[in-house]
């Protein structure tokens, strides 16, 4: 499987969805799904972390084709993390959408500094 639309195909079948429950389960239309197996599209990151949530597979094998299918318990865990951010950013405003972003990355700039 050489593209992330034909990965994501094989997994969304294999885990035994469809379309449309994997789209209504992620919270998009089933025209995202579609796009995504069709290579019409550059996927959003938030969108990828809910795919390999609810479809239990490695971010890296979907994006990239490397690695095994089978996510990790690290990557799992981070998968959760980042799929209840998820869910709780898509019920936002895009202005409020922007603040959270905008409040992540300064975050993570003050850890990195904290750090060293």
């Amino acid at each position: 499987m050489k593209t992330l639309g034909e990965r994501l195909n094989y997994a969304r079948k294999k885990r035994g969805y469809t379309q449309d429950s994997l789209a209504e389960t992620i919270g998009v239309s089933r025209g995202v799904i579609f796009n995504l197996e069709k290579n019409k599209t550059n996927p959003q990151t938030i969108v990828i972390n809910a795919i390999c949530q609810t479809l239990k597979i490695n971010k890296t094998w979907l994006t990239q084709g490397i690695g095994e299918m089978e996510e990790t318990n690290e990557s799992s865990q981070s998968a959760k993390i980042l799929a209840e951010l998820y869910e709780v950013a898509k019920e936002l405003s895009e202005d409020e959408q922007l603040y959270l972003l905008d409040t992540v990355k300064a975050l993570k700039k003050r850890l990195n500094r904290t750090t060293k």
